[in-house]
Order: structure tokens, then sequence, then C-alpha cells
């Protein structure tokens, strides 16, 4: 079973496919909490200077050596960046779009350069192909495997190690900084060994997925789960799923449409995002959108009892206790002072009698309310 399932074409694509998604995904949600998500897109091409340097010295292009030399890259990438932004000289977000521009760019011109007959071609390394995966592979106990899938189920196991050796201290790290320093947690090791951790995904990532789909893992599910929940460890876990939801759906539609598989994955992601910010309970669009209409609908009512309250009793009452008075003198459409009789009703603020808007117990006690809260203010 082990080797019809490593013998398939499809299942190592989806399996390449689920190892990224779910390496960068563990790892991102903490960068997403930390306001770090960005620097995954700086990594992820100032890394490239990191491969060709490494290959110009060891002619290497894979292997440890490989994965350390594009690491330490991105970990110079982001201790530029801060430096830059620390002088106070330039802000974070320029920081980041003058450091790994000019890292990609030396990175691009030594390709050219140096490498033009070998395989480290930009396209490669931005769009990757994870459809010929299965192409490359090593044999392990007897089996052949794909090169891309021993490298990043290892990738995967180490960031999974690392967040799960170091819960605590990452969750602190990421909430409160300056707590974990005074515990002795060492946040800023932890910020580093956690990116040079994203730059290590990225290179394994690189082959079979490119630069593109490897961010698009690292920085939309676990923002998608940042929407849903505020539990890190919920966080973390539909992060995963989310990535893996990705890459199933958008295998299937690639093959489906005969599109590119890495992008319409990376297409499944923002459309989980998409889905998650109009609806997400809470938080999401429509929520929010009902949030202040029933904001609006309370204030309305308020505003309506304040009105009745003002008039009940006096001569005025049979002229400004309608509806009618409400879109005459208050300047409401038909529909809103409808909507904010029957808001008051289903409150039992109010009533009608003959015709007329009457103030009911709760009414009342509502009224004294707002102006005794207004005659403290006034005082």
């Amino acid at each position: 079973m082990i080797a019809a399932v490593f013998d398939s074409i499809p299942a190592m694509i989806l399996l390449t496919g689920i190892l990224v998604g779910a390496s960068g995904a563990l790892l991102g949600s903490f960068l997403v909490l930390r306001g770090n998500a960005m620097l995954t897109d700086a990594i992820s091409h100032s890394i490239v200077f990191g491969i060709i340097v490494v290959w110009l010295l060891t002619r290497q292009l894979s292997g440890p050596v490989q994965l350390i030399g594009a690491a330490a890259t991105g970990v110079l990438t982001v201790v530029l960046t801060e430096a830059l932004a620390r002088s106070r000289l330039v802000k974070m977000d320029a920081a980041i779009g003058l450091v790994f521009p000019a890292l990609f760019a030396m990175g691009v011109i030594l390709i050219s350069l140096y490498a033009r007959d070998v395989h480290i071609h930009v396209d490669t390394v931005l769009l990757g192909e994870i459809g010929f995966v299965w192409l490359n592979t090593v044999t392990i106990w007897g089996q052949p495997v794909p090169v891309a899938v021993a490298t990043l189920a290892a990738v995967l196991v180490i960031n999974l190690a690392f967040v799960l050796g170091l819960w605590k201290e990452l969750k602190l790290a990421s909430f409160d900084p300056g707590l974990a320093a005074a515990l002795g947690f060492a946040p800023a090791v932890l910020h580093y060994a956690l990116l040079t951790l994203t730059s290590m995904t990225a290179v394994a990532a690189f082959d079979a997925v490119g630069a593109i789909l490897f961010i698009a893992f690292v920085i939309v599910p676990p923002a998608t789960a940042y929407l849903l929940t505020r539990r890190l460890w919920l966080m973390v876990v539909l992060s995963v799923a989310l990535s893996v939801a990705a890459c199933v759906a958008g295998y299937v539609l690639a093959r489906l449409w005969n599109v590119s598989i890495a992008g319409m994955m990376a297409s499944m992601t923002g459309l989980w995002f998409a889905a998650a910010l109009l609806l997400a309970p809470g938080r999401g669009l429509v929520a929010q959108a009902l949030q202040r209409r029933t904001q609006a609908l309370d204030h309305d009512c308020r505003a309506l009892v304040a009105h009745l309250f003002t008039h009940q009793g006096t001569p005025e009452m049979a002229e400004e206790n309608t509806q009618r008075a409400l879109v005459n003198h208050l300047g409401w459409s038909r529909p809103r002072a409808r909507a904010a009789i029957l808001r008051a009703h289903d409150r039992a603020l109010v009533e009608r009698q003959d015709g007329l808007l009457i103030l009911r117990g709760k009414g009342v006690a509502e009224a004294d309310l707002i102006f005794g809260t207004q005659g403290t203010n006034r005082g």
C-alpha cells in the first residue's frame, strides 16, 4: 500500500502541497500574530542570493549546506531590515522594500553571470512546478521517494518539534514580548529562530512550489484563521487545515480546468480568506454590518423613547406620538420609523393605544435613564 502511494503521481503532488502548506502554516501563525508576515515575502525573494552564493562556493544545488546558506541569507535580510528600521531614517515597510529587492537583484545578477547553464532559473524559484516533483526521487528504505517530499517531510518534523517544544515561550513572546524578556524567555532569540526556520522552509519549497505558493501558505491561512478564532491553538490547527483543504481543492480544480496546480492552490487560500472576511462570526463584514444595523436600531429606539417621553401627557401628544411625526418632525424615512417602532415594541418599551404610541413601564424607566444620564452630563 505504501509503495502504491509513492508510485502515484497525483498522491505525490498532493502530498508535496500538503507538506508545504502545513510547514508554512505552523510558522506563519506566529508571524501573523507578531506582525511580521511581510518579512516572509522579503525572505523568500532575498534567499535567491543565498542559493547562488552557496552554489558558487560548493557547487551544490540542494542538501543541508544549501538550506543553511539560504537560511543565513534570510536572517541577514531580517537583521538588515530591522537595523534600517531602528535607525529611524525609514519605517519598517520601507526598510523591507529597500533590503529584499537589493539582495534579490544581486542574486539574479549572479545567476545571469555565473549560472546560465545551471537549473537556478528565476522563474523556477518564483513559480516552481509542483506537477513534476515525482521526477526527481531518492531511495529511502528501498522505496523511491520524491526528493521534495523527503525534504519537506523533514522540514515539517523540525517545524512541528519547534512549535510544540517551545509552545509556551512562542505564545508569550507573540502576545507580550516585554513579559517574555522579563521571565528570561529570550524573545529575540525565538524571533530569529522562527525566521531561520521560515527561510529553511522557503528553500525546501522552492523547487516544488516556488516562492509564490510558499508565501500564500505562510500568510493567507493563518490570516484566515485569525478572523475565525482568538484561541492560539485553534488558530494554528485551522491554519494547517485550511492549507490542506486548499491543496486538495486546488489540485482537483487545476486538473478539471487544466490550469497551474500551484496557482490554483494559492487561489484557494485566497478564496478561504475572502469567505472568512465576509462570513466570519463576530468579525466578518456581514457580521459587522449586522452589528452596525443593530446599533443604529438601538440608537433610533432610544431616540423614539426620548421623543415619546418628551411629549407624553402634553397637548402635543396627539400629534407627536405617531409614526407620522417621526417622519415629518425628526426627518426619518418611513422604513426607518417603522423599524424603530417595531424594535421598541419587541423590547416592550412602547405600545399602541387609540392610534398613539404610548410608553410602557419599561419605556418610562428607559427614558428616566436617558434623561437622568443627560442631566448628570449637563451638571
